[in-house]
């Protein structure tokens, strides 16, 4: 079960270049988790100490407007959930539910700070690949944002702070 572990995660961009060692260390501070369609692996706003890698299933990412439940978008098995709030601190900006069965590999904030701890090296390497990840994604949100200011007429006058 480790090596198949290991293996699932050596391909994930998020946890690529990390030693055998890594990434047993952090598989040995982490545990599986198992989701029913419908529940929840984390909702917005709440506090984030711990990120996710999805082995089998499929996950909805949403958030709430206005009293209504807007999908952002979906993630399938090898992709990870939760990295923002290890980053950044924050509170979850987005509930994350399971669409149907599912299973995880829950990683929490204390597996990296183990590594930390134990190998600088890898743990800059695994948050590097995560700050990828997030730009990645934050890239693929801007192209969204352009195409839908663009398709309805508004031009460059969207609101967004000059940074």
């Amino acid at each position: 079960m480790m090596n198949a572990s290991i293996d699932l995660l050596r391909k994930m961009p998020a946890f690529g270049g990390l030693k055998p060692t890594s990434l047993e260390l952090i598989l040995n501070q982490s545990e599986a988790i198992r989701k029913e369609t419908g529940e929840t692996f984390f909702c917005e706003g709440e506090r984030g100490d711990r990120l996710f890698v999805l082995q089998t299933g499929q996950v909805r990412i949403q958030r709430k407007w206005q009293g209504n439940a807007i999908k952002l978008g979906t993630l399938g098995p090898g992709d990870c959930f939760g990295e923002m709030a290890l980053i950044d601190f924050q509170k979850r900006s987005a509930t994350v539910m399971a669409e149907c069965s599912c299973q995880a590999i829950c990683v929490p904030a204390s597996a990296l700070a183990l590594l930390y701890r134990q190998d600088v090296e890898q743990y800059a390497i695994i948050m590097m690949n995560l700050g990828r990840e997030v730009s990645r994604r934050l890239r693929l949100a801007d192209n969204r944002l352009f195409e839908l200011v663009h398709r309805h007429g508004q031009g460059d006058t969207i609101g967004i702070p000059e940074v």
